[in-house]
């Protein structure tokens, strides 16, 4: 049986909620299990609802959506986040990527790149729209607060860090290197410790800067 990925929908405009499930309806594996209007009752519809994934817009009233990231990520580090916004100022989009959000994505994407995004964040890998990410790439060309690990990546994990940066899951990273999931996920957590990155969207960006993956890869 395939799995049902509840969604928690939050955003202040009452039409953009509608239209977001109505949109989602016709899909056979999401589910909208809860609709918010704002930070405060995002953190509390997440806590109650324990939703797979929650689409967090940012400019909202009582309190905003990265402090609503924060706050929910803080309670439930686990917590797969995809920021569905109009905004693609950097003063939204690095806080929200360093508060634990998984994704970010335009209001002006299509339906299917948000059902794709959906799916990709609720496997635990980063989705980026193409124009947030190459925000993301230019803000990690500037100097590393730490310095470079002393320790370099093995030429597997070089291989496993490429398939992130396309955003693989650590299954389909194991098909394609004929290796276990376990073996995948320890590549990931290595590499993630090597670079002293907190996070695949950042080992992705990483990849981006360091020319091992391109933003015209059909698979990122």
């Amino acid at each position: 049986m395939t799995k049902i990925i509840r969604v928690l929908v939050v955003d202040d405009h009452v039409v953009v909620r509608q239209g977001i499930r109505a949109l989602l309806a016709t899909e056979t594996d999401i589910e909208v299990v809860g609709e918010a209007e704002n930070g405060q009752e995002a953190v509390a519809e997440a806590e109650s609802l324990q939703p797979d994934v929650i689409l967090m817009d940012l400019v909202m009233p009582e309190m905003d959506g990265i402090e609503a990231i924060g706050r929910i990520t803080a309670r439930q580090p686990e917590a797969q986040i995809l920021v569905l916004t109009s905004f693609a100022a950097d003063d939204k989009v690095f806080p929200a990527i360093k508060a634990g959000a998984l994704g970010y994505l335009l209001k002006d994407s299509s339906p299917e790149e948000l059902v794709g995004a959906i799916h990709q964040v609720h496997q635990g890998e980063s989705s980026l729209h193409p124009t947030i990410a190459r925000k993301l790439l230019q803000e990690l060309s500037q100097p590393p607060d730490k310095p470079a690990t002393l320790e370099p990546l093995t030429e597997r994990e070089v291989e496993v860090l490429k398939l992130v940066a396309q955003g693989r899951s650590n299954q389909e990273i194991a098909e394609a290197l004929v290796i276990s999931d376990a073996t995948a996920r320890t590549h990931v957590s290595n590499i993630l410790h090597k670079l002293h990155l907190a996070s695949r969207t950042q080992a992705a960006l990483y990849a981006l800067r360091e020319g091992l993956a391109s933003l015209d890869d059909d698979d990122y």
